[in-house]
């Protein structure tokens, strides 16, 4: 048994590479010894999103507070709220971030590859592609 406790890491900030606008993450989980999973507490400002990306082994994120907009190649935005868990399939070109004047929070979790990457980032998400949201109802 291994206890991390609380405030034994710091909050980092996302990095340009990865994220629009300002996001700060908490790992949750890393992966050591014979475990692949990766979780991390995702903080968006207002706007923030991820770039396009896939992951190897799939995603799952589950919302812990706030208002977010999701979407995959090729799909509609989506908006999440707190509750709210979203699958993305290994591979599947996604995005999520914070919906417009809105924080959002969610945990992250993906069990890495075999070369113990998470996750393959691609461009940004234009803020055409952001900005055909629908509302978020307040």
């Amino acid at each position: 048994m291994q206890i991390t406790r609380s405030g034994g890491t710091e909050t980092t900030v996302g990095p340009g590479e990865w994220f629009t606008g300002t996001v700060y993450i908490d790992p949750v989980a890393t992966p050591s010894g014979s475990s692949r999973l990766a979780a991390l507490s995702v903080h968006f400002t207002p706007g923030s999103r991820t770039a396009w990306h896939t992951h190897p082994n799939g995603q799952t994120i589950y919302v812990t507070e706030g208002v977010g907009l999701c979407q995959r190649r090729g799909g509609s935005v989506e908006v999440i709220r707190p509750g709210d868990r979203v699958f993305f399939e290994p591979g599947e070109e996604h995005w999520h971030g914070a919906a417009p004047g809105h924080f959002m929070t969610h945990i992250a979790m993906q069990q890495t590859d075999e070369e113990g990457n998470a996750a393959l980032w691609g461009e940004h998400v234009s803020d055409e592609e952001y900005g055909a949201a629908p509302s978020t109802g307040g």
